[in-house]
């Protein structure tokens, strides 16, 4: 059965594209080819701003209350059909089943809070500002906005950006990875189905090209971005460069502190959890153990069988507790950081580069299979601690007290996740405090903010000072507007030379 054609989704329907590159879309599981998806070219995406500038002026006017009501109807049709979300992002990017499912109910929270739009657009009032005068602020949207999202969650991630940038009364456009496009089409015919007008929601799909038509597209005023350090600092500067307000969220190096005063079996289930879910390949996936005082010599046993025993089957396996890693390029990456660590004198305890495919389920013999590594007595200047690897690795320091663990943190270039287990009440004050990242853990492995907090890390992890979704979200896509206002039998005779001034 030849590959079916993944297109992209342009005024309400499934568009053919005018350019005629195409790249495979695979099951990590089995390495089967299952689609071939088009890559936009700067036509296709002037089709997708267009369809989205024309639906602009009347969606803007819709009153919030009737664009919460589209955005309760999507919510209702994604809760239906969040199996199906699940399986699609199973079998094209390889998360296990439940880790999908997972994926999709985080969504499905960022829809919730969109579906809170009236209140969430209320202005300020002040009533006599001045004598006979009145001041008050209200919210507009931007008009048409773009997302640019990455391949580790395809449902998840566009939806921390679409339900708010479109309740606030934009519209926007999606350009989604190339690697796993299906679920994107599929959230674009949910949302007709939900009411949503043609040309308010639009999926572009491609690479390079397509983002960087997007990039300098002079319709598209916003740009919201998630993926590598050196590519989100590409997306900040040039879009900021052709004038649109951006966020760019980059790379991460997330550790966890490790106190001798933790429950070391409730550690353990964390770092395994944290950095071999979804096979490491998250941004806020723990992959550095910063162990302290004697902590190591008590914790590194446990950590070993727990590594060795890990359950790495096909993702649709209910028993899997990781699945393959995403593509095969993906694969020889995260196989050079594993040989670099080894060069660079890491301890290499378990590794996982000799995982067979075969022992994961029928039919994934040429997936792209990985086990989990774990290495031992890594430092600050080893590869494997300075560079993002995004996979199924996690490195063990071993530092003599809480003060050194907060310096190796505070140093590193990265600053999205970290996380501190003890049962110390004045250590988790000053970790929070001190640490300079921004989302914080304190005995939560992987603490990613709700839908209503916003979610953003600093330092080399966020280009742009807006976090995305929560109430940063909603005033990244709108821009207040100050109105003052008088009335004619208040205003006195006379021309005011003078700045003016509360009479």
């Amino acid at each position: 059965m030849s590959a079916s054609n993944i297109d992209h989704f342009i005024g309400g329907q499934v568009s053919p594209a005018t350019s005629t590159r195409r790249q495979d879309v695979t099951n990590p599981a089995t390495g089967a080819v299952t689609g071939r998806v088009a890559l936009a070219n700067a036509a296709d995406v002037g089709s997708a701003v267009a369809a989205a500038q024309a639906a602009f002026p009347a969606w803007a006017d819709t009153p919030p209350i009737r664009r919460a009501r589209v955005m309760l109807k999507f919510l209702e049709l994604v809760n239906q059909h969040k199996d199906t979300l699940a399986k699609m992002i199973t079998a094209e990017h390889g998360k296990v089943f439940t880790d999908a499912q997972g994926e999709v109910s985080r969504g499905i929270d960022i829809i919730e809070f969109a579906c809170g739009i009236p209140q969430l657009l209320k202005g300020d009032f002040t009533d006599q500002v001045s004598t006979g005068m009145d001041n008050w602020t209200l919210r507009q949207p931007l008009g048409v906005v773009a997302g640019i999202t990455p391949f580790n969650f395809p449902v998840m991630v566009p939806m921390w950006m679409f339900p708010v940038a479109i309740a606030a009364g934009n519209c926007f456009v999606l350009k989604p990875s190339p690697i796993d496009p299906t679920p994107s089409l599929f959230m674009g015919e949910l949302l007709k189905q939900a009411g949503l007008p043609d040309g308010v929601f639009n999926v572009i799909q491609g690479d390079k090209e397509a983002v960087d038509a997007l990039l300098v597209h002079p319709d598209v005023k916003a740009i919201s971005f998630v993926g590598s350090t050196p590519i989100a600092n590409y997306i900040y500067e040039t879009g900021a460069h052709h004038g649109k307000r951006v966020q760019a969220l980059g790379g991460a190096k997330n550790h966890m502190v490790v106190m001798p005063d933790a429950d070391l079996d409730q550690a353990v289930d964390a770092l395994i959890g944290s950095a071999y879910g979804s096979a490491g390949e998250r941004c806020m996936a723990i992959s550095v153990a910063v162990l302290v005082g004697d902590v190591g010599e008590r914790i590194m046993p446990k950590l070993i069988e727990r590594t060795k025993t890990l359950k790495v089957l096909d993702g649709m396996n209910l028993a899997a507790e990781m699945g393959p890693i995403v593509t095969a390029a993906a694969h020889a990456r995260i196989t050079g950081y594993i040989e670099a660590g080894e060069k660079e004198g890491a301890k290499l305890l378990v590794d996982g580069r000799g995982f067979s495919g075969a022992s994961a389920g029928k039919g994934c013999d040429n997936g792209f299979w990985m086990g989990g590594t774990l290495f031992d007595h890594v430092t600050t200047d080893m590869k494997i601690h300075r560079e993002e690897i995004f996979g199924p690795v996690l490195s063990c320091m071993r530092v003599p007290d809480f003060a050194s663990a907060v310096k190796i943190i505070n140093e590193h270039e990265f600053g999205n996740g970290v996380s501190c287990f003890t049962r110390d009440g004045n250590v988790a004050r000053e970790f929070s405090r001190r640490i300079q990242v921004g989302m914080v853990g304190i005995n939560v492995p992987i603490p990613v903010p709700m839908a209503w907090h916003g979610f953003g890390g600093w330092k080399r992890s966020l280009f742009g000072d807006m976090h995305a979704y929560g109430e940063e979200g909603v005033r990244f896509y709108t821009k207040q507007k100050s109105i003052m206002q008088r009335w004619p039998e208040s205003i006195g005779k006379g021309a005011e030379f003078v700045m003016p001034t509360a009479k």
